[in-house]
């Protein structure tokens, strides 16, 4: 049973930084492409960033390109997602999901529906 757990989030002033972590159990990482989302109160969770098994493809949302940086490390099972020149509009709760990798197509990396596990979140708040 695939188990991802989130850390790092908390309360920050715009223009500070923030580094998410989220840590797979259960299986083999290097069998997953990873990826963030995000749901602010009121809001559908939207696509934050993608990253490949081996971060061979890495994508971002328009709005987070430039400040934000995906990064996995397959020995520590983890994968980081530090948040530079946060903006009141990132408040939102943060969540990694995990797509167990079948065949060789990434083409729904955007989509909730194509990551099989997904974390419990972890809250980001930022002040202005």
């Amino acid at each position: 049973q695939v188990q991802l757990v989130e850390s790092g989030g908390g309360l920050v002033q715009a223009g500070g930084s923030l580094r998410l972590s989220c840590v797979l159990s259960g299986r083999n990482f290097r069998s997953y492409n990873m990826g963030w989302f995000r749901q602010a109160p009121g809001k559908a969770r939207e696509f934050v960033s993608y990253i490949g098994w081996n971060s061979g493809r890495i994508v971002y949302a328009d709005s987070v390109k430039g400040r934000f940086t995906i990064s996995r490390d397959n020995a520590k099972s983890t994968v980081l997602l530090q948040m530079n020149k946060l903006r009141p509009e990132d408040t939102a709760a943060y969540y990694c999901a995990a797509h167990q990798i079948l065949t060789y197509d990434t083409t729904d990396y955007y989509r909730e529906g194509w990551y099989n596990y997904w974390g419990q979140g972890t809250q980001v708040t930022v002040s202005s």
